[in-house]
């Protein structure tokens, strides 16, 4: 699986129909999708889809076709993200109407080169499993948790020096196993 941290955009024309498709971390869809009303207040549509792992580790799916006849832009754009294999993702598409009606097989295949467009625009990460841990350790090796950490790719997401020192932490599983095992001598995983 894939995921990406950049917004993309790429527009597509199709018998003066614009599609403007933005692909978004997920984790920016509302905040995008609400800027993109704000800025094409004249669009007829806001196709929107879009792909995430909830906590469970379960891929949650939804798709809109926001007035678009049912099951032609929503549900297509929705496949392109699923057949890409691209997770906790967003695309939404901005369609301006050019007074040409495409039927509905012209609408999925407008709606599907879309998302396909800015997906080949777009950069993309490899999706790694990450699992947090919670380690204790003396002050005196601060500095060299904090060099292992950077070493192995682990990211500190807090840091705690009341009556011992507290670091909450995150990485992929397999730079956090060979991680604490570089460390096991100085850290206690609470």
């Amino acid at each position: 699986m894939k995921y990406t941290t950049d917004i993309s955009n790429h527009t597509l024309e199709v018998k003066q129909s614009k599609f403007i498709a933005w692909l978004t971390p997920y984790d920016k869809y509302q905040e995008t999708l609400q800027k993109l009303k704000n800025e094409h207040p004249k669009a007829r549509h806001f196709v929107t889809a879009f792909r995430y792992l909830n906590e469970y580790d379960q891929v949650v799916e939804h798709s809109s076709d926001d007035g678009e006849p049912k099951g032609t832009s929503g549900k297509p754009s929705l496949m392109v993200l699923q057949g890409q294999e691209l997770i906790n993702c967003a695309v939404i598409i901005v369609r301006y109407f050019g007074g040409t009606k495409l039927g509905t097989g012209g609408l999925v295949r407008a709606y599907s080169d879309a998302v396909n467009l800015v997906i080949n625009e777009a950069a993309f990460k490899e999706y790694k499993k990450e699992t947090f841990v919670n380690i204790e350790i003396e002050y005196s090796d601060v500095r060299f948790i904090d060099y292992e950490c950077e070493a192995f790719g682990v990211s500190v997401l807090e840091k705690s020096f009341e009556c011992k020192t507290v670091y909450k932490i995150k990485a992929d599983e397999k730079s956090m196993e060979l991680f604490l095992q570089k460390v096991q001598r100085v850290v206690k995983t609470l």
